[in-house]
């Protein structure tokens, strides 16, 4: 199956409600949102939230399979506490599309990582729910690692997103970039 990264468009507003109830069924401590919250939400809030991931300091892609659905996203935004550092959110696979040999979440960090890259991003901050051990293995492939930050969970105030993070100075491989500087 053939594969291509899109970013999510202002008029995307039904496909990114659909996509998101799918991703809040399938792993619910992977977001911060009831599945039960998102359904209730009316037209205004889908259009404001692709309003807002068009915003130009951030940026929404999908994964777009042969048959034109959605099976994966990926957003970035601009860290509030650490400046020259952007977030890693909204990610998330639909289970017949994953895997490594399929690549559709190595496409969309690809796609992210550049983003980042070009807009002058040092690094990539994420959390991940603790109990989640698959996105973790994923994140700590392609080069990301704990940095020892953690927050509870907003769901269950027992559980706790665990911080990951990832120099920008680095390829994907975790090979330095040529003439890359430290931050």
């Amino acid at each position: 199956m053939a594969y291509r990264i899109e970013r999510i468009g202002r008029e995307d507003w039904q496909r990114l409600r659909k996509v998101r109830l799918a991703q809040l069924l399938d792993a619910p401590m992977a977001f911060g949102e009831p599945y039960e919250y998102a359904l209730q939400q009316r037209e205004g809030n889908w259009r404001a939230r692709t309003d807002w991931v068009n915003e130009p300091d951030k940026i929404g892609l999908v994964a777009v399979d042969d048959t034109d659905e959605w099976v994966g996203t990926m957003l970035s935004i601009p860290n509030g506490e650490h400046p020259g550092a952007v977030d890693l959110i909204g990610v998330w696979v639909d289970p017949a599309h994953r895997g490594r040999a399929l690549g559709v979440a190595d496409a969309l960090l690809d796609a992210v990582l550049a983003w980042a890259r070009v807009r002058g991003a040092g690094r990539m901050l994420l959390g991940v729910h603790e109990e989640n051990h698959r996105a973790a293995a994923f994140y700590r492939r392609r080069g990301f690692s704990y940095t020892g930050g953690e927050t509870p969970y907003v769901l269950d105030r027992e559980a706790r997103i665990l911080e990951m993070a990832l120099p920008l100075d680095r390829t994907p491989s975790g090979r330095a970039v040529r003439g890359a500087q430290p931050t």
